[in-house]
């Protein structure tokens, strides 16, 4: 197997825990300690893997498309201790994309302005990874995150379609990354463009 898929998926597991933490840890902010209970407010990359998301679907979406996407295992919070119960279900699962634009911002600059300049491939990889997370994450569809989003402006009428993408949300998600994923990674690579000023 490539050395470059190999260190594409550390940086993919460790991205996808920052993800999953920052959301555990948001949620905790607002008052819920699900996340803490279940011992995943941690870095530690073992309490957040799963076999699937981890490890398998990025086998499938690189040796099929050439790209690497994957999640880690959802950290669970209770979304009715959360003190704003408008909008906290939406706050934490946008903290999970948010963190992965920070991050590919963060080494996005240090390439553009040239620092430790020895190091750009592997600051090239980790925003490119973080803004395929970000991206991916914030498609409309259960389980991601964008669903969420989405689910806290849903008037209460269309209660029954939500109930339609929770029950086959990761059927449409699997269908996405097979067939309607090439159509978003020209747009990710104008994002990778626009924060490093190099082509993805």
């Amino acid at each position: 197997m490539q050395l470059d898929f190999i260190f594409s998926i550390v940086i993919l597991i460790f991205s996808a825990v920052i993800h999953e933490v920052s959301h555990g840890y948001i949620a905790y902010m607002q008052g819920d300690n699900t996340a803490k209970y279940a011992g995943r407010l941690t870095l530690n990359p073992l309490k957040h893997l799963e076999l699937f998301g981890s490890f398998i679907l990025p086998l499938i979406s690189y040796f099929l498309g050439g790209f690497i996407i994957g999640w880690a295992k959802p950290v669970p919070y209770n979304p009715y201790n959360l003190r704003n119960q408008r909008w906290g279900e939406a706050l934490v699962a946008f903290a999970g994309p948010a963190v992965n634009i920070l991050i590919a911002l963060i080494f996005g600059l240090a390439i553009r302005f040239s620092l430790l300049p020895s190091l750009s491939v592997v600051f090239a990889t980790i925003v490119l990874i973080n803004l395929i997370l970000a991206t991916f994450n914030l498609i409309p569809v259960p389980p991601l995150d964008g669903s969420k989003i989405l689910f806290s402006i849903f008037p209460n009428s269309l209660y029954s379609a939500r109930q339609f993408l929770e029950r086959n949300g990761l059927f449409i998600t699997l269908f996405f990354v097979l067939f309607l994923w090439q159509f978003v990674l020209p747009f990710i690579g104008w994002e990778f463009h626009l924060i490093t000023g190099l082509l993805a």
